[in-house]
């Protein structure tokens, strides 16, 4: 597949990235089009969409073989599943799939035209391949059930952060940082209420423990640019 665009986000790393698009919403992410298809024409009439679908590749996750189990982190990491009733990175073909919410269109500009999404799940850099838009009418299932991810719904943690650590976020960043850390970004089976994890986040790593449903902001450091 040719690769179309690549979206730019706050995630240098794959830790820390939610484990669905939508769940943090006020995560942004920036559709910058590959040089030959830096074309408004390819745009046009997207803008009356609010929402659209991302097909991307998990370009960290590429394998020459494949296996037809994985273990979902959800389920703790010791339980199999078939490859094809989960949404793991590690797959025949490492293709991802994500719903996000478009917030504008740049047509002008050096590298335009650039697409403004919300509510993205994926790593700084990730290759796009196509773009379609979320029809409501087509897309949108009522009566549909989610298996066994039913059972294994996020759970929120209750985040702790000093005013002193609160106030070296960058207020544009604050309630996005929190909410992702909400999300428990620890894999399952990772239940050490002593050890000091770090998440990268834009020119951050926020370094936290978890105790229980209890996230403490340990400290927070800043990358030298």
């Amino acid at each position: 597949m040719i690769t179309i665009a690549k979206i730019h986000t706050d995630f240098p790393e794959k830790f820390g990235i939610p484990r669905q698009s939508g769940l943090v919403p006020s995560l942004r992410g920036t559709i910058v089009f590959e040089p030959e298809f830096r074309n408004a024409d390819a745009l046009r009439g997207l803008e009356d969409f609010s929402h659209i679908w991302l097909l991307w590749e998990f370009s960290k996750a590429i394998r020459r073989e494949w296996s037809p189990t994985v273990r979902p982190p959800r389920l703790g990491g010791n339980r199999r599943m078939g490859v094809f009733a989960t949404r793991s990175p590690f797959r025949p073909n490492p293709i991802g799939l994500s719903l996000v919410k478009l917030e504008g269109i740049a047509l002008q500009g050096k590298n335009g035209p650039e697409i403004y999404v919300s509510g993205a799940d994926i790593l700084d850099g990730t290759p796009i391949y196509d773009i379609k838009p979320y029809l409501p009418f087509a897309d949108c299932c009522p009566e549909a059930t989610g298996g066994f991810a039913e059972d294994v719904r996020e759970r929120q943690l209750t985040v702790n952060c000093s005013q002193g650590l609160w106030q070296q976020i960058p207020e544009k960043h604050r309630q996005t940082v929190m909410d992702i850390l909400a999300q428990d970004p620890r894999p399952s089976y990772q239940h050490d209420s002593e050890r000091i994890y770090g998440m990268d986040y834009g020119d951050m790593e926020i370094r936290f423990t978890v105790d229980g449903d209890i996230l403490t902001v340990r400290e927070i450091a800043f990358k030298e640019v």
